[in-house]
């Protein structure tokens, strides 16, 4: 099996570096310089070969359902979320013990918990729902407990002797809280406190606060110098004649200056070099020591800036001058939303910070009086961005939140669909207290990042908890917790597919289907996308389900027509090459020969196996992808959404190509970007063609029409670089296969070994 190259690490360690260095934002510093420690050892453990990237269990002495701090990418760092420093209510417990020897801190609060007091504990929590289990080891002796409780004290001993060479550096135990957790089947983005983090984020405006001294400070000390000179104009000439005491006070007003620029330094123009400001301020200061010093031409330069002054906007303490100043006044005078933010915050305070709330209408109603103040006036609205920060809190339906944006991924609907799940999975639990248990290591267990895996390793399943198998035990078969299962992995199939229809299924999401699925008593064979830089040349037997299913929805359809797909002869080049149980069989494919999924990919992308090339692997993964539709067809045709979907493949397919239309039109100068955006389009474009391919041939027709008025109203370079991708899918509504190759009709593939036809100046052939 190849090492793992430190490239990419060391790639996220300088990134990181740069940002912690060279942001403006003090805490967007501070999260880069705590990257920076965990990619340093990262790095370290790469080189050294300390941790076993791409195995199963990389941290020696810890077993595979240890929950490991785990980075971009899937590298562990070596630590472990259930360890290190205490946390703060673990050093609240402490005080409540013999102290323990130092570096026994966790060991000693472990085997506090299985005396008969701290036994207590646990059992109270069980029963009022006190606890809070941030990562799934802090419901282990909580499970110890309901064992003892209900007379299962072999379990109880089973489970502990797993646990107890573990019990120096893993704590086992929960979070105490005041009040239960809500649940039920609403869910949320965040909490409150998310939320009040979010607007304490909100910095005031540099460039705003500068604008407002300048108006509100530099402008009336510039009027106060011009006033200075005026006194001194006859016949249109300054310095021509002085009152008495006039030194005096121009000596006081330059003496002024510098106090006034030791509290405001914001605004850069009292002193820009060539400055109207700035020159007229320093001849102030050589005319009130000797006016004798100035020249001629010192004159001329103050005659001149007075002049551009009183054009522009009357002379000092004229209506003209006065109205002018007013305006600007006005335009600095509205609230920051620094300030707008701090308002808002103390609303938020007044509901449990590790809540959401049922209603946020009350949260962005205007300024009222009572919290009014001299930079927020009564009446001030609630700008929509911190608005929008607010709703992130908000408690609802997964199909309002989608419907309102505060859900706008795939990856988003993933994070918060275990708010659903947890409920689901432990219906077949009859005990409620331990339901309850299961719920919220389900919960704190789908928080767990997945590990960088290689030899085809299999994440770690929520079975695998020691703990959650003994709570097995006491599942029970029912057939309405199935039909539940069902019915919620069919809605979120659909809202996923039709909120987000440009969009591969995310891999976390499809953790989440699969899980439905198991209760379900559903055979789905998900495909994980995988990644290019570690692909081994070879496919798992669920890639070869998948493209079964995938033959029996599109066979001679519109979207294997495009495609070149033969679906009988795929399924049975791929049928006779079952794998074999023994380790040759894996060696023989990592050695290059690869399974028959993958040299019929291969042979399809044009390149060869275990050449361990990105480009050369994406060519080949995206040759799957194609094959099996990656999870269309299973989810379509494994759940029967046919119907349920053909209402909305229109739509859908229209929102794949105006995204596909405006994505590609980004500009970047970022050449790794540009890669992913064509990638990301293709995949649209395949996704685009699989709702097509579902449609009758007049529906198509008409799609390719108001494709092509659709591209015609963009910018015309666009236009012109485009255009080939639509008459290839116009060749394949007629029944011919689009060639790869020709300028004026091809296939839209998102990955090549060589320059993109895409990023390709279309005149001298280089890279755009």
């Amino acid at each position: 099996m190849p090492r793992v190259n430190p490239g990419y690490a060391t790639f996220q360690l300088a990134k990181a570096l740069a940002t912690s260095e060279g942001h403006e934002d003090t805490d967007t510093r501070r999260r880069a310089a705590e990257k920076v420690s965990k990619w340093e050892t990262v790095l370290r453990n790469v080189l050294t070969g300390s941790v076993a990237y791409g195995a199963r269990t990389p941290v020696q002495d810890a077993p595979a359902w240890v929950t490991l701090e785990v980075v971009t990418g899937g590298f562990a760092t070596g630590n472990f979320l259930a360890g290190g420093p205490l946390e703060s209510h673990e050093v609240a417990l402490l005080e409540g013990i013999a102290k323990p020897p130092e570096g026994q801190e966790r060991a000693a609060l472990n085997a506090h918990f299985l005396t008969e007091p701290g036994l207590a504990v646990l059992r109270e929590q069980l029963v009022s729902g006190t606890y809070d289990v941030t990562v799934p080891e802090e419901g282990a002796l909580l499970t110890v407990a309901w064992l003892v409780e209900h007379g299962h004290h072999e379990g109880a001993r089973a489970l502990l002797d797993e646990l107890l060479p573990h019990f120096s550096r893993l704590r086992f135990y929960p979070v105490p809280l005041e009040r239960p957790r809500r649940r039920g089947q609403h869910v949320h983005v965040q909490t409150v406190g998310d939320s009040v983090s979010d607007l304490r984020r909100i910095a005031p405006n540099r460039r705003l606060k500068a604008q407002k001294e300048a108006v509100e400070v530099w402008a009336p000390f510039h009027d106060r110098v011009v006033s200075m000179f005026s006194e001194t104009v006859v016949d249109g000439w300054p310095c021509q004649s002085y009152a008495s005491g006039w030194n005096q006070r121009a000596l006081a007003l330059v003496a002024e200056y510098s106090a006034l620029r030791k509290e405001h330094s914001l605004c850069s123009k009292p002193d820009r070099p060539g400055g109207h400001q700035r020159r007229l301020r320093a001849l102030l200061d050589r005319c009130a020591r000797d006016p004798g010093e100035l020249s001629g031409r010192d004159v001329g330069m103050i005659r001149r800036i007075l002049n551009c002054y009183v054009d522009k906007r009357g002379a000092p303490g004229s209506t003209q001058c006065s109205e002018a100043r007013k305006r600007q006044a006005s335009d600095v005078s509205a609230p920051t939303f620094h300030a707008i933010a701090q308002l808002v915050i103390p609303r938020l305070q007044l509901h449990p910070r590790d809540e959401p709330v049922d209603d946020v209408a009350h949260l962005t109603v205007a300024v009222t009086a009572e919290e009014a103040r001299a930079d927020v006036p009564e009446g001030t609205s609630i700008p929509p961005s911190i608005c929008r920060k607010v709703e992130r809190c908000l408690s609802d339906t997964i199909d309002a939140l989608v419907g309102s944006g505060l859900i706008r991924s795939g990856d988003t609907l993933a994070r918060v669909l275990p708010q659903v799940t947890s409920g689901i999975r432990p219906a077949a639990i009859r005990d409620p207290q331990l339901r309850q248990l299961y719920s919220a290591v389900y919960r704190a267990f789908r928080k767990r990042r997945s590990l960088l895996l290689l030899d085809l390793e299999k994440q770690v399943q929520i079975e695998d908890l020691p703990w959650i198998a003994v709570i097995d035990w006491f599942r029970f078969s029912s057939l309405s917790d199935r039909d539940l299962a069902r019915a919620t992995l069919c809605e979120i199939s659909l809202l996923a597919l039709t909120s987000f229809p440009h969009a591969v299924l995310p891999n976390k999401l499809l953790q989440e289907l699969g899980a439905l699925s198991k209760t379900a008593h559903i055979e789905l064979p998900l495909v994980d996308e995988l990644a290019a830089d570690i692909f081994m040349g070879t496919f798992t037997g669920k890639f070869t389900a998948a493209l079964r299913q995938a033959a029996e929805l599109l066979d001679g359809s519109l979207y294997a027509t495009y495609y070149g797909i033969d679906y009988p002869a795929a399924v049975a080049a791929t049928s006779t090459d079952e794998p074999k149980p023994s380790g040759w069989f894996r060696r023989r494919r990592a050695a290059g020969e690869g399974d028959a999924l993958a040299r019929l990919c291969a042979s399809r992308a044009g390149v060869k196996l275990g050449t361990w090339h990105p480009a050369s692997n994406g060519m080949v993964i995206e040759q799957q992808q194609i094959l099996t539709t990656q999870n269309l067809a299973v989810v379509v045709a494994g759940l029967g959404l046919t119907n349920e979907l053909r209402p909305h493949l229109d739509d859908m397919a229209k929102r794949c190509f105006s995204w596909i239309c405006k994505r590609l039109q980004v500009q970047s100068n970022d050449w790794h970007a540009k890669l992913i955006t064509v990638k990301n389009t293709a995949y649209a474009w395949r996704q685009m063609l699989f709702y097509l391919a579902l449609q009758p041939t007049d529906a198509v027709r008409e799609f390719v029409a108001w494709a092509d008025s659709h591209l015609g109203e963009q910018r015309q370079p666009f236009q012109s670089r485009f255009r080939p991708a639509l008459a290839g899918l116009v060749l394949a509504v007629d029944g011919q296969v689009p060639d790869r190759e020709p300028d004026q009709a091809r296939q839209f593939l998102g990955w090549c070994d060589d320059t993109h036809w895409l990023l390709r100046d279309r005149d001298s052939g280089k890279n755009s």
